[in-house]
């Protein structure tokens, strides 16, 4: 199954552990919430492995940089979802910091793939 190598990167583990985190925490959501935060966030936490995979699955560089940017963005939105989670009462201060901390570290990875494919995408470019 060499195809679905997207399968061995760090950053989709982690990606899929942020959707698992989100799942067990809006477990934990008032029912009436369901179609509202609760459905936005799980939403916003699941784009982000699923742009990644994508990403991955484009044969074009500026496509893969792309898809990255958008998961980047899905991740934003949903700390920022944590965030009025917290606010709200939903999760308490220290499961904030935890997902925070989980988030940051994300952040940092996506980020480092997106430079690497910049990277070998001006190669590409000085070599033309």
């Amino acid at each position: 199954m060499e195809d679905f190598y997207y399968r061995n990167l760090k950053v989709y583990e982690q990606a899929k552990q942020l959707v698992a985190d989100v799942y067990a925490l809006t477990r934990m959501f008032p029912p009436q919430k369901l179609y509202g935060l609760t459905n936005q966030i799980q939403r916003a936490a699941i784009s982000v492995p699923s742009n990644i995979v994508e990403g991955m699955g484009r044969f074009s560089l500026k496509e893969r940089i792309h898809f990255i940017e958008i998961a980047y963005g899905s991740m934003m939105e949903t700390m920022c979802q944590l965030e009025l989670s917290e606010m709200l009462g939903y999760i308490t201060p220290e499961v904030l910091t935890e997902q925070d901390d989980k988030i940051r570290r994300l952040s940092r990875m996506l980020l480092g793939l997106k430079h690497s494919f910049e990277e070998k995408q001006n190669i590409i470019n000085q070599t033309r």
